[in-house]
């Protein structure tokens, strides 16, 4: 197949791109690799994926309306692979202009481009951050998702819902991936257990907020991307009785873990102690995230599963190798 893969220089689109390379795809992958967090990083993601000849780079902003139409109309795709967006919780909360235009106009221009091409399956990410302020747990697919805590989370709500709209107007089959907190080599610095990895290195307190009262159902990387890649190959379908061509799934580790076994993890890892800061919860942030991951496995025979103390000795090995420490 032909990828259209969007956020390319990104954590989940680097390690997409590669799978899907490997496996005889070509990928055209395209991101606007900008400052959100160290430029730098996102380059050397890109570095091994420009040595394969299946796949070309181009530097487009989703948020463009006039490139994102120059780019479906010169170009031809059997299925899209929509990961680019403005992530982060908290800088949603200073910054939401950058969530308006990437998450809300970006994925309404990569819509408008799917229904133009008549694409055979758009893939594209959602959150777990879209369960808000839900207490009940495991979160499921079927759980009611009106109340966001944060306007990252309402983008992505609305995702959801724009891709429903395309998909029953325009018989585009469409679906949206809730990933849960994913973890593992090359990931984004703004995420803990970067943040943590690089302050326990430098022996400087970590931040643990709502006083170490937090879980995470931590997901792998190499997980995530297998559940991505299945979810491509079959192409969501009308449900049962009719309606339209829409899927949603969760794809977590079904299995959430406390924040100070998670920094245990860490220390184990490094072979060092952290010293804690103990602090409130932050304003956006939920205590805890659960996946059920009946409907995935029952839809592609697969539920990621990747140990949290082997996922970080992972991770680990490749930020002392990555940032020569």
């Amino acid at each position: 197949m032909h990828i259209l893969l969007t956020g390319a220089a990104g954590f989940i689109g680097m390690h997409t791109a590669l799978r899907l390379l490997a496996r005889g795809d070509t990928v055209f992958g395209i991101d606007n690799l900008n400052d959100y967090y160290d430029v730098a990083l996102k380059q050397a993601r890109l570095a091994p994926l420009l040595q394969h000849t299946g796949f070309q780079f181009e530097k487009i902003d989703i948020a463009n309306r006039e490139a994102m139409a120059r780019l479906f109309a010169d170009h031809h795709f059997d299925a899209v692979v929509h990961l680019a967006a403005q992530a982060g919780v908290r800088y949603s909360i200073t910054h939401p202009n950058a969530y308006l235009d990437s998450n809300l106009s970006g994925f309404g221009h990569v819509l408008e481009g799917c229904r133009a091409q008549k694409l055979g399956h758009l893939v594209y990410a959602s959150s777990s951050s879209v369960y808000g302020g839900n207490t009940k747990m495991p979160f499921e697919e079927t759980d009611a998702v009106d109340h966001p805590v944060s306007l990252y989370a309402a983008t992505k709500k609305a995702n959801e819902l724009m891709a429903h709209t395309y998909s029953h107007l325009y018989g585009l089959p469409t679906t949206g991936l809730r990933f849960f907190t994913v973890y593992g080599p090359w990931g984004r610095p703004d995420m803990a257990y970067y943040s943590f990895t690089q302050k326990v290195l430098a022996g400087q307190p970590i931040p643990v907020f709502n006083h170490g009262q937090m879980k995470r159902d931590f997901t792998y990387i190499d997980d995530i991307v297998e559940g991505v890649l299945r979810v491509l190959d079959k192409p969501a379908t009308p449900a049962q009785g009719g309606g339209a061509p829409y899927r949603v799934f969760n794809i977590g580790n079904h299995d959430p873990v406390p924040l100070l076994e998670f920094i245990g993890c860490i220390e184990t890892a490094l072979g060092r102690t952290a010293e804690k800061q103990f602090l409130p919860m932050q304003d956006g942030d939920v205590p805890a995230t659960y996946a059920s991951t009946q409907a995935l496995r029952k839809w592609v025979g697969f539920a990621p599963s990747t140990p949290l103390a082997e996922g970080i000795q992972r991770f680990v090995a490749w930020y002392r190798q990555f940032h020569q420490v």
